[in-house]
């Protein structure tokens, strides 16, 4: 499990800076984290939602378009410096991805890959900054146990909108305009072709 590094005072931009590039570094309530590169199980869930994503909402193909959808972007929120597993806004919101580092824009739409290392920091801490910097949804995927989540931010809280699992298919918002196959997901069912 990811634990605070123990400055013994809030982190900074600069120590984050410090750490190796081959670990995902974020800072949440002060604490600095470094967790490796998600296992390769998690990944192929990521990139397959990502897949399944990008076409119909951030290029308009077989579907509405108007998103931009990043793959581990660098979110910057007063102190706190997250790195969802992918994240999104809609085109009215960002207009354009600025030639940047990093966004402090809050996104509209983040997913959380889970894993066993990582699943507290992201249930628990980054939750609350999303629901404090007014991220109106967040899945959590959990490769491990083939369930998502839907989490729509409602006065405040978070509350279950849906969970699915296995091999479902789904059509979940805010990107409910497609059906997203779990299956594929979890690498279970090869992609059909047309």
């Amino acid at each position: 499990m990811p634990r605070g590094l123990g400055l013994g005072r809030p982190a900074t931009y600069a120590d984050l800076q410090r750490v190796p590039d081959h670990l995902v570094v974020e800072i949440v309530d002060g604490e600095l984290y470094a967790t490796p590169r998600p296992a390769l199980r998690h990944a192929l869930a990521g990139s397959s939602l990502g897949d399944e994503l990008v076409s119909p909402f951030q290029k308009g193909r077989g579907g509405p378009g108007g998103w931009w959808i990043l793959f581990e972007p660098e979110l910057h929120f007063a102190s706190d410096v997250l790195v969802p597993d992918l994240a999104g806004w809609r085109r009215e919101r960002l207009p354009v991805v600025p030639d940047e580092a990093f966004l402090t824009l809050a996104p509209d739409w983040v997913a959380e890959i889970l894993s066993p290392s990582t699943a507290r920091l992201d249930r628990v801490q980054k939750l609350a900054v999303y629901a404090r910097e007014h991220v109106a949804h967040v899945w959590l995927l959990d490769p491990g146990t083939r369930i998502l989540e839907v989490l729509a931010l409602e006065e405040a809280r978070w509350v279950i909108q849906a969970t699915f699992g296995q091999d479902e298919r789904v059509r979940a918002v805010p990107f409910d305009a497609v059906e997203i196959d779990l299956a594929q997901l979890w690498g279970e069912r090869a992609a059909q072709r047309p």
